[in-house]
């Protein structure tokens, strides 16, 4: 009993001294340095009848002061970090964000990333603040650890290849092909390409352990024409004669070589140039050896395509005749068929060189005192053949009027002779063109006049007169 008695007395009196041994580290930890007064617990209990003030000293640099309600109590500065009881130092960054673009936020500090991050002779690129390492061109090796000169040929020492194959480096990487003559898998192993001719395509054989064309089997100047069961077919070419496996010659190299009824060479063949030169039913004749194509004299067409037998429309086509002319069917003077060219209604001119459109057509188109004759507008007394002897001739309503001159009398379009009558005994007609004369309705004109249409002049045993004679006495 004493024994367990002896064993609790120290944890007892522990307890009990363990509030004050706290009391006092906490005043110790956090009482200002410099601080006048009494202890700010005593006996465990707050002392609160004097007030504690911060003073000038009171914390550390960068960190600033603020009362509590038994004790001053210090703080750093905003952007600080630090003891605020001895020092608070500025913060520079936080994050990388706060840092350039360039830099990193290392123990709040914006230092370079690069500095010993990468290997030995490696490159180092700072993107988004994060250190990128890089071997240098034509280097090689793990950036972050050491970076070395590369070989060229390195991806193939040793070759991953097979046997028969060619190692070659391409982009770094090694890039294995079999040789020449051979074939399969460059991984594995190459070999020959063909063994027999079965081991090629049906237009190759197999010659020296490869596959190639066998037409360098025909001879000299011939032809390949295929090649069935993996050997060639050769033909001589046209033209060329003799043995298509040794040799081919050809029939002619120069005009001269070749008789007359094939007198060109052409491809080493002596040929006639008519030969299917010429159309259907066409003549071919020679000029030198220029072949000239023609219809026979009953035919017409085009000699290079077709000939057919001449027709009385074909007179006409072309047509021969001048500009705007008409072109029809015919005969001459001997029966033999031409083509007759004229000039369409209401043209005027040469046919055969070129027809214009007239002046007019009617007379009603032409002045009152111009008649239209042969599509232009003429004065109907020209040439004054209509009146007679002696008349005065006028152009009227498109027509010629005949008129004795006063002091004359007579048949205006017979003979006008000198009277000394006042009145002359008066004829007047109207030649139509249609060969009929007609008395006017009513006498238009005067006395002495005569009317008629400017047209050719009528015989006299032809013209219908009526005669009136008036006589006036003196």
């Amino acid at each position: 009993m004493e024994s367990k008695l002896l064993y609790l007395a120290p944890l007892v009196l522990f307890a009990f001294l363990q509030p004050q041994v706290e009391a006092q580290r906490y005043y110790n930890y956090y009482s200002p340095r410099n601080y006048v007064g009494r202890n700010l617990y005593e006996h465990g209990r707050s002392i609160s009848d004097e007030l504690v003030r911060c003073g000038p000293h009171t914390c550390g640099v960068g960190a600033h002061c603020t009362h509590g309600s038994v004790r001053p109590v210090c703080a750093c500065l905003p952007g600080h970090s630090g003891d605020p009881l001895s020092q608070c130092i500025k913060i520079e960054c936080v994050s990388n964000e706060e840092c350039r673009g360039h830099q990193s936020c290392v123990n709040q500090h914006c230092v370079n990333p690069c500095e010993g991050a990468c290997g030995v002779n490696a490159n180092c690129d700072v993107r988004q603040h994060v250190p990128v390492c890089s071997c240098p061109a034509g280097y090689t090796g793990n950036p972050f650890t050491a970076c070395r000169v590369a070989d060229p040929e390195e991806a193939c020492h040793p070759s991953p290849c097979g046997v028969n194959t060619k190692c070659h480096v391409a982009n770094n990487q090694a890039v294995c092909t079999c040789l020449p003559g051979y074939r399969g898998s460059p991984l594995s192993g190459c070999r020959h390409e063909c063994e027999s001719d079965s081991d090629c395509g049906v237009q190759q054989s197999c010659r020296d352990f490869k596959c190639s064309s066998p037409c360098s089997d025909c001879g000299v100047n011939a032809d390949c024409e295929t090649v069935a069961a993996h050997r060639a077919v050769c033909k001589c070419p046209r033209g060329y004669f003799g043995d298509p496996y040794r040799i081919c010659t050809a029939e002619c190299e120069s005009d001269s070589q070749c008789p007359s009824y094939k007198p060109a060479c052409v491809y080493n063949a002596c040929v006639n140039p008519c030969t299917n030169a010429c159309g259907v039913n066409a003549d071919c004749n020679l000029r030198g050896l220029t072949p000239v194509c023609s219809c026979p004299r009953n035919m017409t067409g085009d000699p290079f395509t077709f000939c057919r037998p001449f027709e009385a429309r074909d007179l006409c086509e072309p047509n021969p005749c001048g500009t705007n002319a008409k072109c029809t069917p015919g005969h001459d003077r001997t029966g033999a068929e031409r083509p007759v060219c004229t000039c369409p209604t209401g043209y005027i001119g040469n046919a055969l060189v070129s027809c214009e459109r007239g002046e007019c057509e009617l007379d009603s188109q032409c002045a009152d005192h111009l008649a239209c004759v042969g599509y232009q507008c003429v004065d109907p007394c020209l040439g004054n053949t209509q009146c007679g002897s002696g008349a005065v001739c006028v152009g009227r309503r498109h027509i010629a009027v005949c008129t004795c001159p006063n002091g004359h009398r007579g048949d205006a379009l017979v003979n006008c002779y000198e009277s000394n009558s006042v009145v002359a005994s008066t004829r007047y007609y109207r030649y139509k063109r249609n060969g009929n004369f007609t008395e006017p309705e009513a006498p238009t004109v005067t006395a002495t006049e005569v009317v008629v249409e400017a047209s050719p002049k009528p015989s006299a045993d032809k013209l219908e007169t009526k005669k009136g004679e008036t006589e006036k006495k003196e």
